[in-house]
């Protein structure tokens, strides 16, 4: 029997710590039981909870920005999109860049929870897969329909069934069929899982569904940020990013962050960047939200929950055909390259506000590497993935940290395991020493990686590093730290394309350090 009575604080707690327990147990197990190891190993993935209306509601201990905060977009466009059309047993998909993550890699799995008949939320993750067809992770795609398979927003299952011609459809479009639904095996897995928990939950408590609960959460988390907000200085601060990509380019990203105290709100526009390229790194609005919103409440109230609630203050606007709001149909693939600079010009307005909240500019984008092959048998090949980080910039009272990358915090594919499951050599993988900018504090050292193929066959690289011609800035009269370096056989190398390899050569990487922080001393 449902019940009524008002929602005290003890009662939120104790529902409150048992979402967060649901949700974060599906995110680990998802992690535990991913084939690609871009999941399994670095955590390139997120999980969250969404109400009838699809509100986030909780996400999970792990995971990272540019997912988590564009699966809350992703689960409000299918729970818009498929309302009223929901059965027990469904499953719903889509991968679309514009309404998801920004690449096609990225696939939303959203399942409705039912108890018997009756709704009572929705549980979704978004994971990078190894594999989606087309020209892999690279930036050298044309348009987006070169990159790969699209999925538009679709059920998976329909009433506990797989969809047949969809799994027919994703398997022939695929290099590596057994590996990506293997991947989606585990997203369906863990929401089933996590379904059969708030079902239990609910019945323990007594309550019909999770709405009264949703807006007990929400309501608190926006209020919460809006009050942070209104203790900020008033005003419109401006920032710049400038930096390199594939191919030499030079992006610029430009910022004005507008404190609102009256309304308790900011909103961040990005009028005055670069426009929208030819090349894959062009991001949608949803990343480029993701991103900013999450260096605003990582300086602003860290210590909340992150939900549709937290999130509701924070407004980001972007020209349409920016290269942080691409239209239709730029390449996206490899946005990340864009995507992952996007706090830093906020960070540099930030300072302006709060000084000792904000870091220097880091590395920026990991550096991301995907090979494709034939191994001595023939037998094809697609590599998982690796990123590399470079030094992350340094605090008002704390150097940066070596090889870490703000602001994704996905970690590194264990060398062992790319040697485990390719025919690939490490030859080196340390710290570079002196890379990060001297300051007050000083930033964090990039890392040296070099590596070769046990291969008779050429083998394809996709390559993307930034920030091999200028390093990034220092703040507060701290110094640069050193731009990166990406060699194949001792040659500088800079190509958005993908590299036709030959057998015996050998790529060296050398990521950028991070900035310092203050003056020397």
């Amino acid at each position: 029997m449902a019940r009524s009575h008002p929602m005290d604080g003890v009662e939120l707690e104790i529902l409150w710590s048992n979402l967060i327990g649901i949700v974060t147990e599906r995110a680990k197990a998802l992690q535990r039981i991913a084939f690609s190891p871009i999941v399994r190993e670095a955590g390139d993935l997120a999980c969250a909870l969404f109400d009838q209306r699809g509100r986030m509601v909780v996400q999970a201990n792990t995971g990272t920005p540019g997912h988590i905060n564009s699966l809350a977009f992703a689960g409000a466009h299918l729970v818009r999109l498929f309302k009223d059309r929901c059965e027990p047993g469904d499953v719903l998909i889509t991968n679309d860049p514009w309404l998801s993550a920004g690449h096609f890699f990225d696939i939303t799995i959203l399942t409705p929870i039912f108890d018997g008949e009756k709704l009572l939320a929705y549980i979704g993750s978004t994971i990078h897969h190894t594999d989606i067809g087309g020209y892999g992770i690279g930036a050298g795609a044309r348009d987006v329909h070169e990159e790969g398979l699209w999925i538009p927003p679709l059920k998976l299952y329909e009433r506990g069934k797989p969809s047949a011609m969809l799994h027919d459809i994703i398997r022939h479009n695929v290099r590596t069929p057994d590996a990506v639904f293997g991947d989606l095996s585990a997203q369906v897995s863990s929401g089933e899982a996590a379904a059969e928990h708030l079902v239990t939950l609910c019945e323990r408590y007594g309550i019909a569904d999770i709405e009264t609960l949703s807006d007990e959460i929400i309501s608190r988390s926006e209020e919460a940020t809006r009050n942070a907000i209104r203790k900020l200085k008033p005003g419109t601060y401006h920032g710049e990013a400038v930096f390199d990509v594939p191919g030499g380019e030079v992006i610029t990203l430009r910022t004005a962050v507008t404190v609102d105290t009256e309304s308790g709100s900011i909103i961040v526009d990005f009028d005055g960047s670069s426009s929208q390229t030819t090349t894959g790194i062009n991001v949608v609005l949803n990343y480029t939200h993701a991103y900013s919103t999450f260096a605003i409440r990582s300086c602003l109230n860290p210590e909340l929950p992150n939900n549709t609630g937290s999130l509701a203050p924070i407004e980001v606007r972007a020209p349409v055909g920016s290269i942080v709001n691409c239209a239709y149909p730029a390449p996206v693939n490899a946005r990340h390259v864009v995507g992952m600079y996007v706090p830093m010009p906020i960070l540099k307005a930030l300072h302006q506000v709060m000084p000792e909240r904000v870091l220097a500019e880091g590395s920026g984008a990991v550096w991301t590497i995907q090979i494709q092959g034939r191994r001595a048998n023939g037998e094809a090949f697609t590599s998982s993935m690796f990123n590399y980080s470079g030094g992350m910039g340094a605090r008002a009272g704390k150097p940066g940290p070596s090889a870490t990358c703000y602001p994704t915090g996905v970690a590194a594919v264990p060398i062992e395991i790319l040697e485990a499951a390719m025919p690939i050599v490490f030859d080196r993988k340390e710290l570079r020493p002196g890379s990060g900018g001297k300051g007050r504090m000083q930033g964090g050292d990039g890392q040296i990686i070099q590596f070769h193929m046990l291969t008779e066959h050429p083998w394809l690289l996709n390559a993307v590093p930034s920030r091999l011609d200028r390093g990034p800035d220092g703040i507060d009269g701290g110094l640069a730290g050193a731009p990166g370096r990406f060699l194949v056989n001792g040659k500088s190398v800079s190509e958005a394309r993908k590299l036709t390899m030959q057998a015996g050569d050998v790529v060296l990487l050398e990521t950028p350090g991070g900035g310092g922080y203050g003056k020397p001393g």
